[in-house]
């Protein structure tokens, strides 16, 4: 696995101009800079709900809401970048995301907490809707690794966000400033978009609204993929350091079993999609994701204490690699750019609506039956519809969409 990940990083570093190299740290940071404001407060779930009256259906719209417009947002992405250029919108939308992480620290109420959470989900609504589009145009020979590279670099972010927000509470005292310190590198995220996107990123009319000439069953498979995969992810990240918790853990040792699930998931987001490049079926790839993701699900359902790092970390494997796979398929589908980009933002506005529902129907899961195993075995049920949803997901022909990319690459010199 390793030479396969040394084998991505080198395809995806060696096929593009030494100017792309900012470019490649820039992905690197925005994605890191995506997650942290979700997984932030699940490990404080308890000191949160004592300041702010939450209950759980409540701390479910922090992950719910955010989700939801992220996939609203996505459908719109085309219409940003034609009136305001990649660079400007991602900078704006970076604005936004700062600005909503630095305010909880001076909310009070749950609904000022859960509208931080809109306005945060708005800003990273918009930068992943437009970032496949930015790696499929500077890296059309690259775009399953640099992908992958995006993908790691997004949920390792997650990683962080669960494992430093209780460590910044203890140090600081309070939840406020241990989930408000995440904008700073933010900032720093904005000021390599600033120099690695040029301005003349920028499109403007009938160009920058490609028409779509993927199947729109195609499309549907791609959202319901995207969306039940997500579901799962969206229910850990908000539920797994609360499960825990109810089992006698502490918030730090709650919170560093979701940065174990994140940082598997880190791993093989970037694993997964380097392998895949090796073929243009995606489909074996994704099966395997699929299978780690059903292992983990039935094990916090059925055994959760009897290896609960092992369960995490193969949710999070599952969870990851899936994801990051998505993404890559849904770029293979066109070898244009621009309608390859808009094939990706139609899956994650789609997949996220779904995605979205899951937080707050693994609460009232709990509420019913008093814990969250019904809703790790919901989870499990939409694992294997997945599955056979994925089956239809051939190659596009004989060498794939990804192949005629990588082909006009190298006639092109990159």
């Amino acid at each position: 696995m390793a030479g396969g990940i040394g084998a991505g990083l080198t395809m995806a570093t060696g096929s593009v101009r030494a100017g792309h190299t900012l470019l490649l740290a820039t992905v690197v940071l925005v994605g890191l800079n995506l997650r942290p404001f979700l997984t932030g407060p699940g490990p404080l779930t308890a000191s949160i709900v004592a300041d702010t009256g939450l209950g759980l259906r409540g701390m479910a719209w922090l992950t719910l809401l955010p989700m939801l417009l992220m996939g609203v947002c996505a459908f719109f992405t085309p219409w940003l970048q034609a009136a305001f250029g990649v660079r400007r919108a991602v900078l704006g939308a970076l604005a936004m995301l700062g600005i909503g992480i630095a305010v909880r620290q001076a909310v009070t109420g749950g609904g000022a907490l859960i509208a931080t959470a809109a306005l945060c989900g708005l800003g990273v609504a918009v930068v992943q809707a437009m970032f496949p589009a930015v790696v499929k145009q500077r890296f059309p020979g690259a775009v399953a690794p640099v992908m992958g590279l995006y993908s790691a670099a997004l949920v390792g972010g997650g990683a962080v966000g669960a494992q430093a927000a209780p460590l910044l509470a203890r140090w600081t005292g309070d939840w406020h400033p241990a989930l408000a310190l995440f904008a700073l590198p933010v900032a720093l995220a904005m000021l390599l978009v600033a120099l690695a996107i040029p301005r003349e990123e920028r499109t403007a009319g009938p160009a920058a609204r490609p028409r779509i000439s993927v199947s729109w069953l195609r499309i549907s498979v791609l959202i319901a993929c995207f969306g039940l995969i997500n579901s799962g992810y969206s229910s850990v990240v908000a539920w797994l350091a609360p499960f825990y918790q109810a089992h006698g853990w502490t918030g730090t040792a709650s919170g560093t079993l979701v940065a174990v699930m994140a940082s598997a998931q880190a791993v093989a987001a970037l694993a997964l999609p380097a392998l895949a490049a090796r073929g243009n079926d995606r489909r074996p790839w994704l099966w395997l994701a699929l299978a780690l993701q059903a292992a983990g699900f039935a094990g916090l359902a059925f055994a959760p204490d009897v290896a609960p790092a092992l369960w995490a970390m193969a949710c999070g494997a599952g969870l990851g690699g899936c994801f990051a796979l998505c993404l890559v398929v849904a770029l293979d589908q066109a070898s244009d750019p621009l309608e390859a980009g808009a094939v990706s933002a139609l899956m994650q506005g789609g997949g996220f609506i779904i995605a979205a529902g899951g937080p707050w129907i693994a609460a009232a899961l709990h509420d019913l039956t008093g814990t969250f195993a019904a809703a790790w075995l919901a989870h499990l049920a939409a694992v294997i519809c997945v599955c056979g949803l994925v089956a239809s997901l051939r190659p596009a022909g004989p060498s794939g969409a990804t192949d005629i990319a990588q082909a006009e690459a190298r006639r092109a010199g990159i």
